[in-house]
């Protein structure tokens, strides 16, 4: 073998050994924790080589494990559904470092222990448009070499969450903790939605503490060195993206401060003014609330210029923590209120910060209406804050607070009656809309309570559902109502004509879907609601038993022979023709099994069916009054104007239909009414 072939042999073994040997290693930092691998510590020869040469020249170049940075793309690209949420997240995390100070501030009574224990505690923001720069910088707590590594450079790991079970362990009280926002660990890395690079400077709040400045762009690898000009608390220094430059501009800024953080604890000055100004009242004692701060947060919150009707300010512990404040607007409601599309008011928060300015499902959709704020820290949120989990806590929170505002409006019923009654004339169609919605029937009845009606015992005025229940006797099991446009015509009514000579009390509607909101409600207490329609169909006797139908009426002969004559003339229209006493000034009615369904069906689509069909489903019974002059005479032209009897036969009923709400349209009657003119006008 010649030595040129003898050296390739030893150079060849040597290049296997190292292979080898790089092979184990690499296998071993395999099997090592993800933490491990992040971390300066880790046991592996060739890093402490490595942390030892980059300790002598006070620079440490780490590097993103593989996992760990795909992890971080799909937070900058995926995880938040708007860019400007990055503002929040830092600020959230700068509020926490204040909090952890004070925490650590008020708990710490050496004075040694903490540097600079008197600064202003502050969030300070500062946008620099030439250097497309955002620099988001606080006087907070700060951190150490160590806690950088572990906060910023492991994802999900949370500084505050782990502030948070250190207070645990010690059985801190909860106050402590109350204002500490910081729980998945991600939030820091928003950042790089926005951020080409990032720089963080930090001085622990320790005396001896060292400046430090951890940096990267976000592409595998951080550095960590010493900083002098590091101040205490931490700095963040984002290097904008090119198509992010709007985050250096100052109102661009400001606008999201005021959407998402303007209730954060601490003050945050944007180039040295306070951008949060407006204090969250929802956590204030209510009793030191005025009456100017509450018209100013209604206004801010709900982007109106008009006043707070009421205020609920509501605050529980049990069965899940709450703070709500809730306002119930002074106008009327607007074409978007009234669409069920809308969006409800309430604004969702969690320690002081907006997760949705127009959350779903936190109020049923009859409450979009109000205005307002709700806290509460059991919310179950997903890892970008952006989203509610637990459709169960959601539904108990959501009837908690609904209950709440049931109550509340009971009470404003009861101390400011007139008051109650104003709102109640602009906003009662979404009370009823609750009733017709909510499958709680106890919900329905606390709802109904707020129900307001005029009566035919109060010529002015409406009443409740209570005064009826209190006016009526115990042993009357029913409550009355009649479905008319207006007084006038329901005191006119035909089916109001025998409850009047009872003296019995009947509630009168006169919107169109209040009739639909009592047939929902079915009953109130032990009292079923019933219209006097159906009341009468239910009471009229069969013409069979009577005997004797009033003096001046026909005979019971003559009833018998005009029934199947007027059945057979309205054939294919009427059920049933049958005589009635219960009628004094009309001289018939029409009468079906449930008049205001019936109603809601002609409104809206009867126009697709044919006539006869119509009335098939409907199945209309007319009932006559044979004491009536037009119905006495009736029976008599039969004989005599047989052609003029048929068309005032026709005209009876058309005319019951339009008393009923039943005619699809009224100007159908015209044909027959003028037929009619002119046969009686004939002989003139």
């Amino acid at each position: 073998m010649s030595l040129r072939a003898y050296g390739l042999l030893l150079r060849t073994r040597r290049m296997t050994q190292v292979c080898r040997q790089a092979h184990r290693a690499a296998t071993f930092a395999l099997s090592l924790p993800l933490q491990e691998l992040q971390s300066p510590r880790t046991a592996l020869p060739q890093r402490r080589l490595a942390t030892a040469a980059q300790e002598s020249s006070k620079l440490d170049k780490h590097e993103f494990q593989a996992e760990t940075r795909q992890l971080l793309d799909i937070v900058a690209r995926s995880l938040y559904s708007d860019h400007e949420v990055f503002v929040r997240e830092l600020i959230s995390n700068a509020s926490d470092a204040l909090e952890k100070f004070r925490y650590t501030a008020l708990s710490t009574t050496n004075e040694g222990q903490l540097a600079a224990r008197d600064r202003p505690l502050e969030i300070r923001i500062t946008t620099d448009k030439p250097q497309m720069q955002l620099i988001i910088q606080d006087t907070g707590i700060g951190m150490t070499r160590e806690e950088l590594v572990n906060n910023l450079g492991t994802i999900a790991r949370s500084g505050s969450k782990q502030f948070l079970e250190e207070l645990k362990q010690q059985q801190q009280p909860a106050q402590a903790s109350s204002n500490i926002i910081g729980q998945f660990g991600v939030g820091f890395y928003s950042a790089f939605i926005v951020a080409q690079r990032v720089e963080v400077y930090t001085r622990a709040a320790t005396p001896d503490a060292v400046g430090l400045c951890w940096s990267t762009d976000g592409s595998g690898t951080y550095t960590i060195r010493e900083a002098e000009e590091a101040e205490h608390g931490t700095k963040i220094v984002l290097h904008l993206k090119t198509d992010c430059r709007e985050y250096a501009d100052e109102d661009r800024i400001r606008t999201v401060i005021k959407k998402y953080s303007n209730f954060v604890g601490s003050p945050i000055l944007l180039n040295g003014k306070q951008a949060n100004e407006i204090k969250p009242l929802w956590l204030m004692d209510p009793q030191s609330i005025s009456k100017e701060q509450h018209q100013d947060f209604y206004r801010f919150i709900s982007n109106s210029f008009d006043s707070p009707r009421f205020t609920l300010h509501y605050n529980a512990d049990v069965p899940l923590s709450i703070h709500a404040l809730l306002y119930f607007p002074e106008g009327k409601p607007g074409l978007f209120e009234m669409s069920r599309d809308g969006a409800t008011g309430v604004a969702l928060y969690t320690r002081k910060v907006l997760i949705q300015s127009k959350t779903e499902h936190l109020l049923p959709k009859w409450l979009r209406f109000i205005k307002g704020v709700v806290d509460s820290e059991d919310i179950p949120l997903n890892l970008s804050r952006e989203l509610l989990q637990n459709n169960s806590l959601i539904r108990k929170l959501s009837s908690v607070i609904s209950s709440r505002v049931i109550r509340f409006l009971q009470e404003r019923a009861k101390k400011q009656p007139e008051e109650y009654e104003a709102f109640y004339r602009d906003y009662g169609l979404f009370l009823k809309e609750g009733i017709v919605t909510s499958s709680d029937t106890s919900e329905k009845e606390e709802i109904a309570k707020l129900l307001r009606f005029e009566s035919s015992k109060s010529p002015t005025g409406r009443i409740s559902l209570d005064d009826y229940y209190k006016e009526v006797s115990p042993d009357q099991k029913d409550i009355y109502y009649l479905a008319a446009p207006n007084r006038i015509l329901a005191e006119s009514s035909p089916y109001y004509e025998s409850l009047k000579k009872r003296n019995e009390l009947v509630l009168f509607c006169y919107e169109p879907y209040d009739e639909l909101v009592l047939m929902q409600l079915a009953q109130y207490k032990n009292k079923k609601l019933v219209s006097v329609e159906k009341e009468m169909r239910n009471q009229s006797q069969d013409p069979a038993a009577l005997q004797d139908f009033g003096e001046g009426s026909l005979s019971s002969a003559e009833v018998d022979s005009l029934l199947p004559w007027l059945q057979s003339q309205l054939k294919g229209q009427v059920a049933k023709v049958k005589a009635t006493t219960r009628l004094d000034t009309h001289p018939c009615v029409i009468t079906v099994e449930e008049m205001a369904a019936a109603r809601h069906f002609i409104r809206t689509q009867s126009h697709q069916l044919p006539e006869e069909n119509r009335f098939a489903l409907l199945q209309p019974e007319l009932e006559i009054n044979p004491k009536h002059p037009i119905i006495k005479k009736l029976f008599s032209l039969r004989a005599s104007e047989p052609e003029l009897a048929e068309l005032i036969a026709k005209q009876l009923f058309a005319n019951a239909m339009v008393g009923a709400g039943l005619a699809e349209d009224p100007r159908m009657l015209l044909t027959n009414m003028n037929s009619l003119l002119s046969k009686a006008l004939e002989k003139y």
